[in-house]
């Protein structure tokens, strides 16, 4: 499997990103993260060819950490075009009635000064309420400072196919769409699969080894009374939806037979099932430490044989999942995920 994924446009990227949620304040509930651990983890990551980083303005000390990374990287001999940052512009909940030119030019300045570069290589967008106009506006003005030099590409996350195919023709050009998706959730192929297809939109994906639940270290384990962050309190609402616990250890035995086949892990058939589906151009994994790097190696060097796709797809036939479209149950008021969601993230920053 190609390491990289290359838009019409040239813009390339690597097919396994560096996920930053989980280094930002507020995500472990019970563990610490061991920050030099996590550098030592970059640098070996970058050296594989593992070059693209995810992170979010809402991700607390996540963009001055990968700042401080790049300072790092260019001290030992390294150059800013090795690596690539993409970053997400997230508007507070509470303030996207209010929002203007001059709050969106200011967030993406301060993007800018965290990361200690010119010009931020992605911005992600994201809209909490479509009943709140001013998305279109706030990429209008996305896609003016894009122009200016200050962003490379302009994208979207967590978006529905028909505010994203209303986006698009309006005129605003599209490099990717970052959704959830895997085993457990593929509310992506109701439409937007396609839609990007057919648009040149690049599928980022995350939540696909379920932050941590599609792993070799959950076969066989009751269900847990704590868990120790908010990814896996955010991935156990979405095993309910998938069918419950049981229904979730009977996936783990059948991936365990085939990663057993394919000499690797459940998270390596996880990811490569994932990346071998229409218009996705990557999978975003999570770094806290550098005991995973090698995962990262042995996804990319994993093929899925056709028959064994056709069994993970003929086990997950009657298995619901999450229902509508991405991030439709998120944006419920009154459902189970919109309380693992905080809204109002960039106040006071």
């Amino acid at each position: 499997m190609n390491k990289r994924y290359t838009l019409k446009n040239g813009y390339s990227f690597s097919r396994i990103i560096n996920g930053g949620w989980q280094l930002s304040e507020g995500h472990a509930l019970k563990s610490e993260i061991e920050r030099k651990d996590v550098v030592k983890a970059f640098h070996e990551l970058v050296a594989r060819g593992f070059t693209t980083f995810d992170c979010a303005d809402i991700y607390t000390g996540v963009e001055e950490f990968y700042g401080s990374f790049l300072k790092e990287h260019l001290a030992a001999g390294g150059h800013r075009e090795d690596l690539q940052f993409h970053s997400k512009f997230v508007p507070d909940r509470a303030g996207l009635s209010e929002l203007k030119p001059k709050n969106i030019r200011e967030i993406i300045h301060r993007t800018l000064k965290r990361l200690g570069v010119d010009q931020v290589d992605m911005i992600q967008f994201h809209w909490w309420e479509y009943d709140i106009p001013g998305y279109l506006e706030a990429l209008f003005e996305l896609q003016k400072m894009q122009k200016e030099g200050k962003i490379s590409q302009v994208s979207l996350t967590n978006f529905d196919t028909i505010r994203t195919k209303e986006i698009v023709e309006a005129g605003i050009l599209i490099a990717s769409m970052q959704a959830q998706y895997s085993l457990f959730d593929r509310r992506v192929e109701k439409g937007m699969q396609e839609y990007c297809k057919e648009n040149d939109i690049a599928l980022l994906c995350y939540g696909t080894l379920a932050g941590g639940f599609l792993t070799d270290q959950w076969i066989g384990k009751n269900e847990p009374d704590e868990l120790d962050n908010r990814s896996l309190v955010k991935y156990r609402i979405i095993i309910d939806d998938f069918g419950g616990w049981s229904t979730y250890q009977e996936l783990l035995i059948l991936l365990k037979k085939l990663s057993s086949r394919y000499s690797c892990q459940i998270a390596n058939i996880c990811s490569a099932y994932i990346l071998q589906k229409d218009a996705v151009g990557a999978v975003i994994i999570g770094t806290r430490n550098s005991r995973h790097i090698e995962g990262n190696s042995a996804t990319l060097d994993l093929r899925l044989e056709l028959e064994d796709v056709k069994a993970i797809d003929a086990f997950l036939a009657d298995k619901p999942g999450p229902q509508g479209e991405p991030f439709e149950l998120e944006r419920n008021e009154n459902g189970p995920h919109v309380k693992v969601m905080l809204r109002n993230l960039n106040q006071n920053k």
